[in-house]
């Protein structure tokens, strides 16, 4: 059986209707006590195209002078349908508006508008693509080698989208267990290596760069006994080159004894270390910030609050600050419920320069949220620069940002979107102390490169899997403090494992179709996205179906996701006009995800469904 698609729309009544006196412009005798028609029963319609309309069915005109003028009535519809005897069979689909007309004989006439919806046809469901998540082997290790001593006993592998360590004995010192990465060509440049890391057990690790052309041991820079805990977090080295030479990189995770005067302080035995990303920074040249405005909240001004759902808040300002006084959070909605709009007082932001902000905020409940330079009135459409933050309760707390434009905007706000509340908390007191915004001028250049050893990876938008567009986005791969995961294909499952979560939604999201490597999907089509998942810990995320490029989801749920496998079922509500590259994303960044800890969801089944409108 076909299934059909309807739209509701509201009924409009129009009288037009003027009295006209006998041998009025049309010539027509009215009679000074001619009242106008009345037409009923026009009511809005929903049919299927292939279904038979009838224009007139319970439809009726009456006047008080004529009596029933049912058969004087006419219709028309915009857009044009051709209708016989009031009576038409479509076979497309669309919305029409019908007019319908009666002019009694003394030229007074009544005109009544509705709506007619023809729900296209659409076939029945057809798989459009059905991901495969068979078990892929990654052994592509970017450089980076694994060497292991004679005296210590371990094993070194690429598993579960990281670099893993299995040491059952770390041997008899730090260099027995090494990842390395050799022949790294240096430049005169700032260097900078982050190594994101956790251990079943804590143990130690040293992050060195060893000048590899040094007749002897020279070390460029080194940061020594570096705990590894239960929990990823960077371990951070800094060095500077001169421009000569090249670099070895070495983390060893061999025996360590910080203390020779506490043995017990030392490397374990039988444990896991998992290193899920390096990051591996060049930093050249040199820029400086140009303040082009501060804040003066003295003149009662700089703070503008836009609330919804339910929410409530005011500005006020006391003792040169600017306070946003919120009343009461949102019943529902999100963070953008409650905006709080920092003037950057009147300056613009040009394509193609380099900008800086900072502000200091204290809050009297703790509060996360977004921060974002952004046009006041076009909002996300010119958005510059996008940050997240939590704030904790009762401390001055600075956010900054630097960004290049790449657009103008006439009219640029810090706006801070802080419409969710943390547990417990119904009203909060935040007061911004400070903004400063300006231009970063200089010749600073910072080059990144990210090694990661996800499944179905290539590249670091997966460009070059155009079978398995799946890759994560982290928030620390924009050097955010929190946001850190991976994802990895085993026994047909495909896995995406949260080692950190941040706070808000973006800073934890897995995305099918990004850049180079979207989601093709055909136009003149419906779609349905069938997604089984478990994880191990019950979690919840925002699943979204964006067009690339713009923010207009054909689909936005949330999933919760139990320890027992459950199948959601998500459909589009209208068809894709034309063929276009989507993004599916699922995003998990939460309060609510920070505090489970490390947390993995596995998906069995993830399948598109379309259906081609006939």
């Amino acid at each position: 059986m076909k299934k059909r698609i309807a739209l509701a729309l509201s009924l409009l009544i129009v009288l037009s209707a003027a009295a006209c006196s006998a041998g009025g412009e049309n010539g027509a005798a009215t009679g000074a006590d001619n009242t106008a028609p009345v037409i009923t029963g026009v009511i809005d319609k929903y049919i299927d195209a292939g279904e038979v309309f009838d224009a007139f069915e319970g439809v009726a005109a009456t006047d008080k002078e004529e009596g029933d003028i049912t058969n004087m009535i006419y219709v028309r519809a915009e857009p044009e349908l051709k209708f016989r005897n009031g009576k038409l069979n479509p076979k497309k689909g669309g919305t029409y508006e019908l007019f319908y007309t009666v002019t009694d004989k003394g030229g007074l006439s009544y005109e009544v508008e509705s709506t007619l919806t023809i729900s296209a046809a659409i076939g029945e469901p057809e798989v459009y693509k059905q991901f495969d998540f068979s078990t892929q082997t990654v052994t592509e290790t970017f450089g980076w080698e694994a060497r292991i001593g004679e005296a210590a006993s371990a094993k070194a592998e690429l598993r579960e989208g990281s670099y893993v360590f299995d040491i059952a004995n770390a041997g008899a010192g730090d260099g027995d267990i090494q990842l390395a990465f050799s022949g790294l060509d240096l430049i005169e440049a700032q260097y900078r290596v982050k190594v994101w890391a956790k251990s079943t057990a804590d143990t130690y690790a040293h992050l060195i760069a060893r000048n590899e052309r040094a007749e002897g041991w020279e070390a460029l820079g080194a940061v020594w006994n570096q705990r590894i805990g239960a929990h990823v977090a960077p371990i951070v080295l800094d060095f500077t080159s001169g421009g000569r030479g090249s670099a070895e990189l070495l983390l060893n995770l061999g025996k360590i004894t910080p203390n020779p005067d506490n043995p017990a302080d030392t490397t374990p035995e039988n444990f896991t270390v998992m290193i899920d990303k390096i990051e591996l920074y060049e930093i050249t040249g040199d820029e400086s910030e140009v303040p082009v405005f501060n804040a003066d909240f003295t003149s009662g001004r700089g703070l503008n609050l836009v609330t919804s759902d339910g929410a409530k808040a005011e500005a006020v300002y006391e003792n040169g600050e600017a306070i946003a006084n919120i009343t009461s959070y949102p019943n529902g909605g999100g963070i953008w419920s409650v905006k709080a709009n920092l003037s950057l007082g009147g300056n613009k932001i040009e394509s193609g320069n380099k900008y800086y902000y900072r502000f200091v905020m204290n809050s009297e409940n703790a509060q996360n949220g977004e921060a974002l330079v952004e046009s006041d009135s076009r909002e996300w459409q010119a958005r510059a620069h996008f940050n997240g933050f939590a704030a904790p309760a009762g401390e001055d707390f600075e956010i900054s940002g630097v960004f290049t434009a790449e657009t103008d905007i006439s009219d640029p706000v810090i706006r801070l979107q802080i419409g969710n509340a943390a547990e417990g908390v119904t009203s909060n007191r935040i007061t911004f102390k400070s903004v400063e915004f300006g231009l970063v001028e200089g010749d600073r250049r910072v080059d990144k490169t990210t090694y990661t050893w996800m499944a179905f990876g290539g590249d670091s938008d997966n460009s070059l899997n155009p079978e398995h567009p799946w890759v994560t986005f982290n928030a620390t791969d924009d050097d955010n403090d929190r946001g850190v995961g991976t994802v990895y294909a085993e026994n047909g499952s495909f896995f995406y494992r949260i080692d950190d979560a941040g706070t808000v939604d973006w800073h934890n999201k897995l995305v099918a179709g990004y850049r180079e490597n979207p989601l093709k999907l055909e136009g003149g089509s419906y779609y349905t996205v069938e997604i089984t998942a478990k994880a191990d810990k019950r979690v919840s995320c925002n699943f979204i179906l964006n067009p690339i490029g713009s923010w207009d989801p054909r689909i936005n749920e949330v999933m919760d996701i139990a320890t027992e496998a459950r199948t959601f079922t998500f459909s589009t509500d209208r068809p894709v006009s034309s063929d276009m590259d989507f993004e599916m994303l699922f995003q998990f960044g939460s309060e609510a995800t920070a505090a489970l800890g490390d947390v993995t969801v596995e998906l069995t089944n993830v399948t598109i469904y379309q259906q081609k409108v006939l």
